[in-house]
């Protein structure tokens, strides 16, 4: 098991992992958090090289993606950079990229009753909304208390105390993420347990993938 203690507060850089092969020949990753070798609830930063390929798989418990680079792609379509994609529990497809990608991919964390199929452009100008100050949101997915969305956070605003039930999990993009506890560049993942209060800021433009409320409670753990 890696990272599966979900009572503690989890933060890397993954710029500072070296990648991993995995089963199939191009396809790297980084391991953030695994519950099994090959199996089980799992979060990764995973490279496909141009022209390879992943055989098809299902997701018992469903998969969550975030295209970072490249263009992804699968049997039922073309996911460039930016790109947000939910498939359910108990789908399945089979990912390949042409001409290589990097993907933050989330497997077998879904409820099963979540039978939601998404597929959002987070480059695009429309859905953004106000947030608190003038944070700017991006909502991209809700289901039963989970909440996931991109968070625009302008240089110079501060939240001078936050804390979020089931938790909170960050991926930094783009900038640099603060709080009282550390600066965190782009390329930064964050895990913070149930009820942690931090002070969150950001002294340049910066840009999050924010996901709250799906952590186990504590009388889960």
């Amino acid at each position: 098991m890696l990272n599966m203690q979900f009572d503690k507060r989890v933060i890397i850089n993954t710029n500072e992992l070296e990648w991993q092969a995995s089963p199939s020949a191009g396809v790297m990753r980084k391991p953030l958090s695994r519950e099994h070798a090959e199996r089980g609830r799992a979060t990764s930063i995973v490279q496909y090289l141009p022209n390879s390929s992943f055989p098809k798989h299902q997701h018992p418990l469903g998969e969550e993606i975030l295209v970072l680079s490249g263009t992804f792609l699968d049997e039922k379509g073309e996911y460039p950079a930016g790109t947000y994609i939910r498939n359910p529990p108990g789908s399945s497809h089979s990912p390949y990229s042409v001409e290589g990608c990097t993907i933050f991919v989330k497997l077998q964390q879904f409820s099963s009753n979540d039978q939601h199929s998404v597929r959002i452009d987070t480059t695009a100008k429309e859905g953004w909304i106000d947030a608190q100050g003038k944070l700017r949101m991006l909502p991209l997915h809700e289901f039963n208390g989970e909440q996931v969305a991109m968070i625009r956070w302008p240089a110079a605003q501060h939240f001078f105390s936050i804390s979020h039930f089931c938790g909170e999990e960050v991926f930094v993009l783009e900038g640099e993420y603060r709080d009282e506890f550390g600066r965190y560049p782009a390329g930064t993942w964050i895990r913070n347990p149930h009820m942690f209060e931090h002070n969150p800021y950001a002294m340049e433009d910066t840009l999050l993938w924010v996901k709250v409320g799906h952590l186990p409670y504590p009388h889960q753990l």
